[in-house]
C-alpha cells in the first residue's frame, strides 16, 4: 500500500508499529518525534501509541504525554 500512496511523512502510532517498520531495535521512547529518512517514505515519525496516554498512571503524566504526543503530531505536519 505504501508504495501505491507514496506518501510524504509516515506516522507510526507505538511502539510496535515503528518496529515492524523500522526495525526492532527502534525504541519510541528514545527516538520519538524525530524526523527518519526511510525507503518506505521520505519522512517517518514515530511517537507512542494514544492508548498509552490514557493508560498513563495519573494526571499530571497524561497531560505532559499529551504535550509531547501533540509536539510529535506537529513536527510530522511541518513535514508536509
Amino acid at each position: 500500500e505504501l508504495k501505491v500512496v507514496q506518501p510524504r511523512v509516515l506516522i507510526c502510532l507505538g511502539a510496535t508499529a515503528a518496529q515492524a517498520l523500522l526495525g526492532r531495535q527502534f525504541r519510541v521512547t528514545q527516538q520519538r518525534g524525530t524526523r527518519i529518512e526511510s525507503p518506505l517514505a521520505p519522512n517517518v515519525v514515530a511517537t507512542i501509541h494514544p492508548s498509552a496516554i490514557l493508560r498513563a498512571p495519573d494526571s499530571d503524566t497524561r497531560h505532559r504525554e499529551m504535550r509531547l504526543f501533540v509536539r510529535d503530531l506537529q513536527t510530522a505536519a511541518k513535514l508536509l
